[in-house]
């Protein structure tokens, strides 16, 4: 009789013989292409020891998917290489929804190389090529992979550094050095990569993929490295998924809102003006003013104080609150004025830098101390849609959502220690009421605690962190606690919300500063006379006023509910004779604070309704003949259904009412 160990599979304990891999005991089940032994992804043919407890996984998982998209990249360098001999191989990770790889040519690949590329990979997927694992020792590894000069300065990287290297902790890491074979169904050896895995059994197992597009990357992500050519693609667990994704991006490029900003005539980024730094058109401008307006009065009436600050400051104020060292690299470079000469030019009073703000609290925190403040003055909620400036980097500048110049509708709430659980708890649920109201309804949230590296007094942190927590629980909010990753000086919670297309979008942030307060010398009168620290608490609702704006004109697809809308009806006339009838109509709108349009050019009727329809216009009125003598007009809504001869009154006030009550639709 065979030796016999003892497992754990899914919760179960089996004995099974000695030598039994993970891959026989999941044999039956095809969509499982690999395991997980304790807390390590092995491959199948992994052979389990005593007291193993071992979990399957399954294709269509997260851990399932990564490792096929690996294997797709290990597929897609082997066809590389196999059509482009002297393409040298850089790093290919799984990355989210995909993968890519790096290479080294002569040349850069145009569409017709990726055709090429994908069609050699069908062939090595129909080979089914196994992925054999095999550990080698670093002077082996050397002297496998002379000619691969990435993949030598990958091995001298082996251990802590590899994890500062971009993508490089796929290809090695503090332990042994692994090299995967791909393997023909005869044995022959077809291509090999430095790799720690897992993969998937074989070529076989991959389903559906597509190469998606190329772009330029520096080796490592550092620009004094050479410039490598990335190859991005996809893969999924059926072909019935990857069309779903591809759908999906389909879908996403349509909802563009740096497309649909120039579609819509709202907002651009003239080059003469600067990267990342927009203006705003007439209708873009008319969105934001009611969004602003209306966040304006929710404040008002929660009771925030309205303050203003200017759009530079010394870098003194930026130095003592800490935000000058710690995002110096983040910042536009220092103006440098106000220095006095004497005759001869020599310096009699040094100049200053002053910086762009790239944030408003240390301004806020000066509000808070210009004057002494008492505990019955407490909470105070100072707010402020403020200009920030910060200088991302041309590649990371993305339309409204990574800009230069952008407003964050920001709060800061100075409060006592025995009031800061009830304000998180009010500010949460002011916040999900206030998203509420723009059209967002699915949120969840993440906790971000003490990192391992924290300013402050542990007692502090603690607090803190408790109140967040009760805040989230009171708001009935899904999260998860995300532990050490709070800021160096404070805890927070992140707000997400799920778009009408499923996208997460990290929007609404609470942080409970313990440090600002400190480092600025804020204080406040205590009932028993003493000097106290007030808790100061950074609320950003919105984020940014572009990213929101950006986010929301995704969601809607650029059809904005009625009370966003920018022009929310236009009527169009049948014929000339009927524009008055419309002009009448269009008073009375008007007098609710309807925006409203009349189209009165020499177009036909149809294009005029096919021009309000591209504008995403709410509500078409339409008016003829019998509409005029009826004192009536018909109704035409954005989704092509028409209500006929309605009496202007009845009209105006189901306009009215669905603006009032800022109906989604």
């Amino acid at each position: 009789m065979s030796e016999q160990i003892r497992i754990v599979v899914a919760g179960n304990e089996r004995q099974v013989a000695a030598g039994t891999t993970a891959g026989d005991l999941f044999a039956e089940a095809d969509e499982v292409i690999a395991a997980r032994i304790g807390d390590d992804l092995v491959d199948l043919d992994k052979p389990l020891s005593d007291g193993d407890e071992v979990q399957p996984v399954r294709i269509d998982s997260d851990d399932g998917r990564a490792i096929l998209r690996h294997s797709t990249a290990h597929v897609m360098a082997q066809a590389v290489q196999e059509l482009y001999p002297e393409a040298k191989l850089g790093i290919g990770p799984p990355v989210e929804n995909g993968f890519y790889y790096d290479f080294d040519v002569a040349e850069p690949f145009d569409p017709d190389d990726l055709k090429r590329i994908e069609k050699k990979m069908q062939q090595i997927i129909k080979e089914r090529q196994s992925f054999v694992r095999r550990t080698v020792s670093d002077d082996d590894a050397r002297a496998e992979l002379a000619d691969e000069p990435y993949k030598l300065e990958l091995i001298g990287l082996k251990g802590g550094a590899a994890d500062a290297a971009e993508g490089a902790s796929a290809e090695v890491g503090a332990g042994e050095l692994t090299i995967y074979d791909n393997v023909r169904r005869g044995g022959e050896l077809a291509w090999k990569d430095l790799c720690r895995g897992p993969h998937l059994p074989t070529t076989r197992h991959i389903p559906a993929f597509k190469l998606m597009r190329v772009a330029a990357a520096y080796w490592r992500g550092s620009e004094q490295n050479p410039q490598l050519q990335r190859i991005y693609g996809t893969a999924w667990e059926s072909k019935e998924a990857l069309k779903a994704y591809l759908d999906f991006l389909a879908e996403a490029e349509k909802r563009d809102h740096r497309k649909l900003g120039a579609e819509l005539d709202l907002f651009s980024f003239p080059e003469e003006i600067g990267s990342g730094l927009a203006v705003w058109h007439p209708k873009g401008g008319t969105i934001r003013r009611v969004m602003e307006d209306y966040s304006r009065r929710r404040h008002e009436a929660a009771g925030y104080s309205f303050v203003n600050t200017p759009h530079i400051t010394k870098g003194t104020l930026f130095e003592k609150s800490g935000h000058l060292q710690f995002y110096k690299d983040d910042l536009y470079p220092p103006v440098h004025v106000d220095a006095e000469f004497d005759a001869e030019g020599n310096v009699r009073k040094p100049g200053q830098d002053y910086y762009l703000k790239p944030m408003n609290c240390p301004m806020h925190t000066m509000i808070f101390n210009s004057r002494g403040r008492s505990y019955r003055e407490l909470p105070l909620r100072l707010f402020e849609f403020g200009m920030v400036y910060r200088y991302e980097r041309s590649g990371v500048v993305h339309g409204l959502a990574r800009s230069r110049g952008f407003t964050q509708d920001d709060a800061h709430i100075y409060c006592t220690p025995d009031q800061l659980q009830d304000e998180l708890a009010s500010l949460l649920d002011f916040v999900l009421g206030l998203l509420r109201d723009f059209g967002m309804s699915e949120f969840r949230a993440e906790l971000s605690t003490r990192p391992e590296k924290f300013v402050g007094e542990i007692a502090d942190w603690n607090q803190a962190e408790a109140a967040l927590e009760a805040a989230l629980k009171k708001a009935g909010v899904q999260y998860v606690v995300n532990e050490g990753d709070g800021a160096f000086y404070a805890p927070k919670i992140d707000v997400h919300v799920t778009d009408a297309i499923g996208r997460s979008w990290q929007l609404s942030t609470l942080q409970v500063d313990l440090q600002t307060p400190t480092r600025l010398d804020a204080q406040y009168t205590a009932a028993d006379g003493s000097r106290q620290r007030p808790y100061m608490i950074h609320r950003a609702l919105f984020g940014s006023i572009e990213r929101f704006f950006g986010i929301l004109l995704e969601h809607y697809a650029g059809a904005f509910p009625p009370w966003l809308a920018p022009v929310q009806v236009v009527g169009i006339p049948i014929a000339d004779e009927h524009v008055p009838h419309l002009n009448q109509v269009a008073a009375k709108l008007r007098e609710h604070g309807i925006r409203v349009e009349v189209d009165a050019s020499d177009d036909r009727m149809q294009k005029k309704i096919r021009t309000a329809q591209k504008q995403k216009v709410p509500y078409m009125l339409i008016a003829g003949d019998d509409d005029v003598a009826k004192d009536a007009v018909s109704f035409r809504y954005r989704d092509g259904s028409q209500n006929n001869g309605v009496a202007v009154g009845d009209a105006v006030a189901e306009i009215v009412d669905a603006v009032q009550r800022r109906i989604q639709v």
